[in-house]
């Protein structure tokens, strides 16, 4: 099983290397890498994925009920972040922001009583398997990319020859990776809380 697992995964990240240059392919010289484009709609996908699978695994196991719902939370305010050009041009200029502060309203509402427990839940999180693809696809999502897409590098880097797209492809690229560990940690840690409540309802 773990083998079969392992090669899904690599057939994913795969697919997804393959989707991000297929853009470039299909649509060579006019490929922009921004908005409405199949990369992004792809990190769409993922995080409001991520963040269906995290609220899944909350319901899932009560040790993790509270670690669980806060990265749901996160994912979904981030899901609201990159859907932000569309909130502005079918909603309202800044509807994203009201969106995550309804988020963050119904995740105080959902922690009352409950505080005492976040940090013990997050510790039981850490100690999963899953935490460290989780955190590698938040440091690589946040950080890495962010360092990554620097203008200031690719035109110290290309010169005369920058081409903005290549900045694009690069930051846009990684942060895709970004979302896809966040995913297949989500995956993970709804196996982990399915075997948990498997043998619990076997004792």
């Amino acid at each position: 099983m773990f083998i079969f697992r392992a090669f899904i995964y690599l057939i994913a990240l795969a697919g997804v290397a393959y989707l991000i240059g297929l853009e470039g392919y299909d649509l060579k010289t006019l490929a922009r890498y921004n908005e409405n484009t199949l990369t992004e709609h792809m990190q769409d996908i993922l995080t409001l994925s991520s963040s269906l699978l995290f609220l899944y695994a909350a319901r899932l196991d009560d040790k993790l009920k509270v670690a669980s719902t806060l990265l749901a939370a996160l994912l979904a305010m981030m899901f609201v972040r990159e859907s932000d050009s569309l909130l502005d041009q079918n909603v309202y200029d800044g509807a994203w922001e009201t969106l995550v502060l309804c988020i963050g309203i119904v995740l105080a509402f959902f922690l009352r009583g409950k505080f005492s427990t976040i940090y013990s839940s997050l510790k039981a999180y850490s100690e999963t398997a899953c935490y460290g693809t989780f955190l590698a696809g938040l440091v690589v999502l946040l950080a890495f990319s962010r360092v990554m897409g620097r203008g200031s590098f690719w035109t110290s880097v290309m010169g005369e020859n920058y081409m903005r797209i290549v900045k694009n492809i690069v930051e846009e690229g990684t942060e895709t990776l970004g979302y896809t560990l966040i995913f297949i940690s989500a995956i993970e840690l709804v196996l982990i809380c399915r075997k948990r409540r498997h043998t619990l309802t076997n004792v």
